[in-house]
Parts: C-alpha cells; structure tokens; sequence
C-alpha cells in the first residue's frame, strides 16, 4: 500500500537537482552540513539522543524469555502486539504535541520521559515473573520510545537542506543507527556480568549524556526551529 501511494502522488515541488561531478554529488550534502556552525556537536547528539532507548531495547526480548521466564507466545503477542500499538499511538501522541512545543521542548521532555520509563523494566527485573507488570512495563517503554522518535525525526528532517534533503537524512539515520548496532556486544556482556536491575539501570543513566549535550545545544536547535524547512 505505501508503494502504490508513493507512485500515486504528485511529485512536490523541489529545488533543482545538483548539477556537477560525481565526486561533487557525494561530497556535496557533507560539505554543506559541516560548513554549518555546531555541525559536529549536533552530529554527537544525533549519535547520543536514543543511546539509552538502543541500550533498553537490545536485549528486553532475552530479558523477558531468560530473565524472567515468560513463554515465547506471551512475548511474542505482547512485545510486537501490544509493543507496535504502544509505539504508534506514541509517535502519534509526540506528533501532535511537537506542534504546539516545537522540536527542543519535545526532545527534552520526551527524552526525560523515555529515560525514566526503563525504570520500569528495573521494577519488573526486582517483581519477577508477572504478567499485568510485563504488559505495563512493554506499554510504557514503546509508547515514550515512540513519543521519542517522532521528535528526533523532526530533528533530522531540520537538519537537512533540501538540496541535499534526500542524501543528508540517510546519512543522519545511518549514524543515528550507530548507538543501536553497537549496544549489542556491550548488552550482552552487561547483563551477565551486572543482572538485569542494573543492566536497565545502566540503560536509564546511558540516556544523560544525549539530554546534557540537548541542554547546551538547545540555542541551536532553536534557532533551526525558527529558521524551518
């Protein structure tokens, strides 16, 4: 169905494509974002934001099977059931209230909000095996994480000039990707090493380090928010 909407709609109206050489075609959208003032401390925090989202949501599906025993056909319908509803009313909820706060104010209160629900999964390593507090505890870390990413795809989106619209915003999300891909190796060991109370602890605490550098870049982001697309 996204496809067939895709080929469906009108094309929008854009700047011309870049004329030049190849080399210029893929240096280009680099160039134009370094040559900006802050590019690099803005390319930490896209790096940084979600570092504590990734580090809870690495290993929360071993967690509920291993750590807590729960069966595959709970986790299953429960983790993708519950857990993709949770995480699209978020999106939808973060949306909604990023129109009316603007881009820094949602990063910063959602990203508080995302942190403190890993607790959650801290109370639920400390309860054990229940269910009503399993369905909770994955409610809550989806829906923030939702509320979360919607606020971040706004950051990235602004962080793009569209000439290079395209290029820049897969660039972003690849490094935004970062985070994700490295925690593997780190969770796995963490959690043998620590448990699972401080392993989602150690979650909330990785979720800091991207709300600090929000706070002293916050002038930036602003000033994005008022330039806009």
């Amino acid at each position: 169905m996204g496809i067939l909407g895709t080929l469906w709609a009108r094309e929008p109206e854009a700047p011309a494509p870049v004329q030049g050489s190849w080399r210029k075609t893929m240096t280009g959208p680099w160039q134009d974002y370094f040559g900006r003032p802050g590019a690099r401390a803005l390319l930490s925090l896209v790096v940084l934001y979600k570092l504590g989202d990734a580090l809870a949501f690495a290993l929360s599906s071993v967690f509920l099977l291993r750590g807590l025993g729960f069966g595959l056909a709970e986790v299953g319908s429960i983790g993708k059931g519950v857990g993709l509803m949770a995480t699209l009313g978020g999106s939808f909820v973060g949306g909604m209230l990023m129109l009316r706060w603007g881009i820094y104010r949602s990063l910063w209160y959602f990203g508080w909000i995302q942190g403190l629900a890993t607790l959650s999964f801290v109370g639920l390593a400390a309860w054990g095996h229940h269910f009503p507090a399993m369905v909770g505890a994955v409610f809550l870390e989806n829906f923030t994480s939702g509320m979360g990413t919607s606020a971040f795809a706004a950051l990235l989106m602004s962080l793009c000039t569209p000439r290079y619209s395209a290029t820049q915003f897969a660039l972003l999300s690849a490094l935004a990707a970062i985070g994700r891909v490295s925690m593997g190796p780190v969770a796995g060991w963490l959690s043998e090493w620590a448990g699972w109370e401080v392993y989602f602890l150690v979650a909330t605490v990785a979720a800091l380090p991207g709300l600090g550098l929000l706070w002293a870049l916050r002038r930036d982001i602003r000033a994005l928010e008022c330039k806009g697309p």
